[in-house]
């Protein structure tokens, strides 16, 4: 069988799979239960320009085929990313390719960061997370306007040259017409699809579990809308997709590769697990072999047909 190598917009890594942003923060815990040399690609934390403390307990629910999270971007800030996490990882995992994820409140803080992380030599590829509240237009998802979104990606692209993905909302009417508007501004690819936001009551308390009220829902639940928008994407784009939503197994990431994705990244499987994104590695090539997969690029010749 031919190796696992993925090619992302010209960074190449040794396999497709990698942690989704924010369930392995930057890298130090999961370092604990693999190597993270094993990865294909390592995204740390959504960082914002100012240190973000998130809601207060409780922060995470688990609930009905997945998990309602609501920590809130809670990160260190640019300044302690760019001095302490990142070349953390640069002396540990000199050759682990790091995918920045970065999120703002405005369009000028996402413009900056992205600047500042484009300047750390192991960062490969910047995430954009625009499923971030607009403060400067009533608290919209930046990632719900298609104008916003091909603004938004223009600009960070006049600032960096490395490659940009923009993380697609999942909350939008119709997900190509974002899509469309981030490659009019130039990324260079896709992540999606990002958490819905959802909420659990409790009806001893008359209260939502959560201290935010909502938070984002991920897991097994959201699978298939994954599968169904990473489909609907790909069918109007050549550019890589990253999928994500509900992979807890081999199969999961084949099927979402089946509807048009390039790589994975791994979240809720992580929760109570952290061997499974080793475990989903370790395990993937035999399972390939299983459905008569002989490489990675067996799966791109269904994306037109299915």
């Amino acid at each position: 069988m031919d190796n696992l190598n993925v090619n992302l917009a010209g960074v190449k890594l040794k396999n497709p799979f990698m942690p989704a942003s924010g369930t392995a923060a930057y890298g130090e815990n999961l370092a604990q239960h693999m190597n993270l040399n094993d990865l294909g690609a390592m995204v740390i934390k959504s960082t914002t320009l100012n240190p973000k403390i998130g809601h207060p307990w409780p922060t995470t629910v688990e609930t009905i085929g997945g998990w309602l999270n609501a920590v809130g971007l809670k990160n260190p800030g640019l300044h302690e990313v760019l001095t302490n996490r990142l070349p953390w990882l640069k002396t540990n995992y000199p050759d682990l390719p790091i995918i920045g994820s970065v999120a703002g409140d405005t369009l000028d803080e996402y413009v900056q960061v992205s600047q500042e992380i484009d300047r750390a030599v192991n960062v490969k590829i910047l995430e954009i997370n625009i499923s971030c509240p607009n403060v400067a237009n009533g608290g919209l998802e930046f990632g719900t306007d298609p104008k916003i979104v091909e603004e938004l990606t223009y600009k960070i692209k006049q600032v960096t040259k490395k490659p940009v993905f923009m993380k697609l909302s999942p909350g939008v009417t119709d997900i190509v017409e974002i899509a469309q508007a981030a490659e009019r501004g130039g990324c260079d690819g896709f992540t999606m699809i990002n958490t819905l936001m959802g909420m659990e009551i409790d009806l001893k308390i008359r209260k939502p579990h959560l201290s935010n009220g909502t938070g984002g829902l991920s897991g097994a639940a959201i699978h298939p809308i994954a599968v169904r928008m990473i489909h609907q994407v790909r069918q109007c784009t050549n550019l890589p997709i990253i999928g994500a939503g509900g992979v807890f197994s081999a199969e999961d990431a084949m099927e979402l590769m089946l509807a048009g994705a390039n790589a994975i990244q791994v979240g809720s499987a992580t929760y109570g697990n952290p061997k499974a994104l080793n475990n989903l590695i370790t395990n993937f090539a035999q399972q390939m072999h299983k459905y008569n997969f002989n490489s990675l690029k067996d799966f791109e010749t269904y994306w037109e047909s299915i």
